[in-house]
């Protein structure tokens, strides 16, 4: 890790369902999401191999479950990443949903298309 290397940064890219974290302005991870009445279905979150071990995860589900917050929106934890992270962070449980079949058939159908 360099001392130069700046804070990660967390933008969010609606058009692609999906939260990016940079590092130095090099794409590090996502975490990827599809909208369903108010709802924001978490169903997927990667960091790369290269940057592995840095919390960077975490930074990135935080900004984003905050960024969702904001936008008066509801959590829906699909992703087990999410979900754990969710379990640590309590301060989200007011806008945490539960996961049903009904959810996951319909994130299968969306992602299918």
């Amino acid at each position: 890790m360099s001392e130069q290397e700046s804070t990660p940064v967390v933008r969010h890219v609606d058009p692609r369902h999906r939260y990016e974290i940079l590092v130095d302005d090099q794409h590090a991870g996502l975490t990827a999401y599809r909208d369903r009445e108010g709802r924001r279905v978490f169903f997927h979150t990667e960091i790369d191999d290269a940057y592995a071990g840095r919390g960077l995860a975490s930074i990135l589900v935080e900004q984003a479950l905050t960024d969702v917050r904001a936008s008066g929106m509801r959590i829906v934890p699909v992703c087990p990443y999410v979900a754990k992270f969710l379990k640590k962070h309590e301060e989200f449980a007011d806008i945490t949903d539960p996961v049903t079949p009904e959810i996951l058939q319909w994130l299968e159908d969306r992602l299918a298309r």
